[in-house]
């Protein structure tokens, strides 16, 4: 049994040996045991390509605004392990891991002796979110971000109020398949019978699929761009600035603090949400709710001004249309600034297209590696580009600091790739 936090989150991360299991089989398993912790959670489920967190982080400021309590569930972690499950935005304490974990653990050891075999880490934290917020400390609401894909995630095991599907795009094609209608499918099945949906899926062939799911299982859909559309949006000195019109309401000159017409999606769609919940379950969300939440919502490593002399972003775009995103955010909001990229990235990603999106915007791009297991070697990343001024550093934070001496005020350090690499260097910068 453990007895201390160190402990705790070393016999977690120690299930990682495990890899990912896709399938409910053991999360079923547990949940019975546990006395179903899942059906005691009011939750917003939210699933997609990329834009979650953000939609999670828009969504709980607007319930907070409200003056809810709300449980987050979401991954991976930027600054502790705790903040994946968190309460208001403040992650859970170091000795109340400790507890879920020996609830957890001893289940873990029993259902390793199954047919199904011993539950990853993943589903681990699952198990100690929903016992979390199933039994011990029961919230308003709890938004539970999915893990990977949806149909088989871990997550899935819950019946929500409302489901979230922000996009499909290609990202963990070697799990979920290397067409976008495959992956939508594999999105879609987070989609409960008569669950109402949000989404923002504007791909014609993604869309097919996440309609026709919706349509079997009897789900109302509200689409952006259809059901809800934004107008008058324009990039401002602190973020965006947009108008929304939904089925039910009319919003002029809505802000946020996040860079980029994605972000100006995500927020949308997730008004859209909390409107279903006043709507549905009779949430008191009041127009200066919705204004006020997302004019104070924020989420690190996305598009995160970390320095203003010199200027350094941090983003975590991890994947092709996260890219894409990135590169038009800069364009919109820097573009007289010369600026110098800093690349790292996990090898299971299309390397190729996400360096061509970025040798496009680069003054300079420097490709590094970071202390993580699938982390692809900078020398790898280097030759998949063919920017006349890239370079390799096996030394990033020497490599931060020697820029950030030479920088004038028309140049900006872009910090991007993998969350992993994101978290490790804003840890340093912190510091």
């Amino acid at each position: 049994m453990v007895r201390t936090y160190e402990e705790a989150v070393s016999w977690i991360h120690g299930r990682l040996r495990l890899g990912m299991k896709p399938g409910l089989k053991r999360m079923e398993w547990m949940m019975e045991k546990l006395g179903h912790p899942e059906r005691r959670v009011r939750a917003v489920h939210i699933g997609g390509t990329n834009g979650k967190g953000s939609t999670v982080a828009y969504l709980r400021s607007i319930l907070q605004a409200a003056g809810y309590s709300v449980g987050t569930f979401t991954s991976p972690y930027v600054e502790q392990f705790n903040e994946r499950i968190s309460i208001n935005g403040e992650p859970i304490s170091d000795q109340e891991i400790v507890e879920l974990v020996r609830v957890i653990q001893p289940l873990a050891d029993e259902l390793e002796q199954t047919e199904f075999g011993g539950p990853t880490e993943f589903e681990v934290i699952t198990a100690m979110m929903l016992y979390y917020f199933g039994k011990q400390n029961i919230q308003d609401i709890v938004l539970i971000e999915v893990g990977l894909g949806g149909r088989l995630d871990s997550t899935n095991i819950i019946y929500p109020l409302v489901s979230v599907i922000t996009n499909v795009s290609y990202d963990h094609m070697n799990i979920l398949g290397d067409t976008l209608d495959q992956i939508a499918a594999e999105k879609a099945g987070i989609i409960k019978s008569g669950i109402p949906l949000v989404t923002a899926v504007n791909e014609p062939e993604a869309w097919d699929v996440i309609a026709k799911t919706a349509a079997e299982r009897k789900a109302k859909t509200y689409r952006l761009g259809v059901d809800f559309t934004v107008s008058d949006r324009q990039a401002t000195v602190e973020g965006e600035q947009f108008s929304l019109v939904t089925p039910f309401a009319e919003y002029r000159d809505l802000r946020i603090q996040m860079p980029g017409a994605h972000q100006v999606e995500n927020a949308a769609v997730a008004v859209m949400a909390a409107e279903l919940l006043r709507l549905g379950y009779s949430f008191l969300i009041d127009p200066e709710h919705i204004a006020d939440g997302l004019a104070t919502a924020a989420w690190p490593g996305r598009f995160e001004r970390v320095s203003d002399s010199p200027l350094i972003i941090l983003d975590g775009a991890h994947n092709e249309a996260g890219i894409r995103s990135l590169v038009e955010t800069v364009r919109a909001h820097y573009p007289d600034k010369r600026v110098h990229v800093l690349f790292a990235a996990l090898t299971d990603k299309p390397l190729e297209r996400m360096i061509q999106l970025l040798d496009e915007l680069a003054h300079t791009i420097t490709f590094t590696t970071f202390d993580f297991p699938r982390a692809a070697a900078a020398e790898q990343l280097a030759d998949l580009s063919s920017h006349p001024q890239k370079a390799v550093t096996g030394d990033w934070i020497g490599w931060i600091g020697e820029k950030k001496k030479q920088m004038g005020s028309d140049e900006l350090m872009l910090i991007t790739g993998s969350l992993y690499f994101i978290s490790e260097v804003r840890k340093r910068l912190k510091k």
